[in-house]
């Protein structure tokens, strides 16, 4: 068995290098495989929708450093992200479709990278109106929950918000059928080069 743990010469690597057959079938082959995969057990629906924010930086911090700004910035981005977040707000999500406010956080509901400017809400499931209808519902809620804590003087008064996009949503496949195919070639290729390297006897 000390041929599976010993070193590769460097005539092998060369071999393996030129042999573009192999390696051109066996793209071929992993990509068929990834193809095969994607149908079998296609990735969820992915629906996104869009709520504009704006923290009116300008008229908030007129004559503050970059540095207050920044800290402004983030702190009033994290209260918009925690609420975004909160039971109260996944509550009216899941009112939607029969789903939990725990598997919402956990596997349903994905948001971007919170900053100025467009929040993507992301939502996950097999059923492409499901998936819009929980994405919708997200973004409205959130901007619902942010003015009602803006009105309150929890949330800074110079934020406003606008719920761009939260009808006729795009869906598509959360993981596209590029990626299976990129997956499954290059994984394949892995595999039967390291089988050609390290697990072949060597001839004496």
């Amino acid at each position: 068995m000390n041929f599976i743990f010993s070193t590769p010469t460097l005539e092998e690597f060369v071999q393996l290098l030129r042999a573009w057959r192999f390696w051109t079938l066996g793209a071929m082959l992993g990509a068929a495989l990834g193809m095969a995969g994607y149908y079998l057990a296609p990735p969820p629906y992915r629906a996104q929708a869009t709520v504009n924010v704006d923290f009116n930086l300008e008229e908030a911090l007129p004559q503050d450093s970059d540095r207050q700004q920044f800290y402004y910035l983030e702190r009033e981005a994290r209260k918009l992200e925690e609420l975004a977040w909160s039971d109260a707000v996944l509550e009216q999500v899941s009112g939607v479709a029969p789903i939990s406010v725990e598997a919402l956080r956990a596997k349903y509901l994905q948001l971007s990278q919170p900053a100025e400017a467009g929040w993507h809400f992301y939502a996950n499931n097999a059923d492409p109106q499901i998936a819009e209808r929980l994405a919708s519902a997200w973004a409205n809620a959130f901007a619902q929950k942010v003015q009602a804590e803006i009105d309150s003087g929890n949330v800074n008064s110079f934020v406003k918000l606008e719920v761009t996009q939260s009808k006729n949503l795009p869906k598509a496949r959360s993981i596209p059928l590029g990626s299976y195919l990129l997956a499954g070639a290059f994984g394949l290729l892995t595999l039967a080069a390291f089988a050609r390297l390290f697990l072949k006897p060597k001839h004496t």
